[in-house]
């Protein structure tokens, strides 16, 4: 696994951490106002995309690229930039457009910067709930809440019997794949809401998060976060999150591996 030094972890997580407040303000200043949504999809499904989305990505991108212009950078929405740099930044302007279209807030800014193909550094930005995520190294993460920043970690110490789930499957899982994993089912007990979930788990609020189908800039930027925070992510077969899919967060090893393993009738 390829990993940044002291000095570089502090120069990133410091820009993201400024990146955050700029895209909250950007989004006051900007695009709080009425806003144009079509589909991605055209007929075949639902897939919305909005003008907001465009516009933070392309804010996003002005922004690593006055002070990272030799980056590549991945978006959503308008592709890949192709340097020979070893540093990649992939952004999703808006996860949870669905969220954004019908005023849910909890919606989100995610943006990674990986090192020669491994997520490095994350941000979770929140400009409605006016807070964010970000790790600073590979054992430290931070929440910004209302300006006010303080570490945070996953609840490791929470008995089985007692964890707090938050799942989805995104009408990704079919009834019949649902009813082979009864005991997921009933686990099921807590909102899910996109990235919030994964942050939520990193702040200690929920235990576990399952959610079908995340793309590489869906789950990309919550990886170092979780893993800052003390936190265990793979896909449903155990597999690199990095590769996204389908995803399993869980507080420590042992709750992960019991999670895992009721997840198998419909892995194998």
């Amino acid at each position: 696994m390829s990993k940044l030094n002291s000095s570089d972890f502090k120069r990133y997580s410091k820009f993201v951490d400024g990146l955050a407040r700029k895209l909250t303000k950007f989004y006051y200043s900007k695009l709080n106002r009425t806003f144009k949504v079509s589909n991605k999809l055209r007929g075949k499904g639902f897939d919305p995309v909005t003008t907001s989305d465009k516009a933070f990505e392309k804010f996003i991108k002005k922004e690593i690229g006055k002070r990272f212009p030799d980056h590549q950078v991945i978006g959503e929405e308008f592709g890949k930039k192709k340097t020979k740099s070893d540093f990649t930044w992939v952004i999703d302007p808006i996860d949870g457009t669905r969220s954004y279209v019908i005023g849910n807030p909890t919606w989100s800014n995610l943006i990674s910067l990986n090192y020669k193909g491994n997520p490095v550094i994350g941000l979770a930005n929140y400009p409605v709930l006016k807070k964010h995520y970000f790790n600073a190294s590979d054992k430290v993460a931070y929440v910004v809440d209302q300006r006010k920043k303080r570490k945070i970690k996953v609840n490791k110490k929470i008995l089985f019997k007692n964890i707090k789930m938050s799942a989805a499957f995104h009408g990704m899982l079919s009834l019949n794949k649902q009813k082979k994993i009864p005991k997921i089912l009933k686990l099921m007990q807590f909102p899910c809401a996109d990235a919030l979930s994964y942050s939520h788990l990193a702040e200690g609020k929920v235990d576990v998060v399952i959610q079908c189908g995340n793309k590489i800039w869906d789950i990309h930027p919550l990886i170092p976060i979780i893993k800052a925070a003390g936190g265990v992510v793979s896909t449903w077969k155990n597999a690199d999150a990095v590769k996204g899919g389908n995803i399993v967060a869980s507080v420590n090893n042992n709750i992960h591996n019991k999670i895992l393993k009721m997840l198998r009738p419909i892995t194998k």
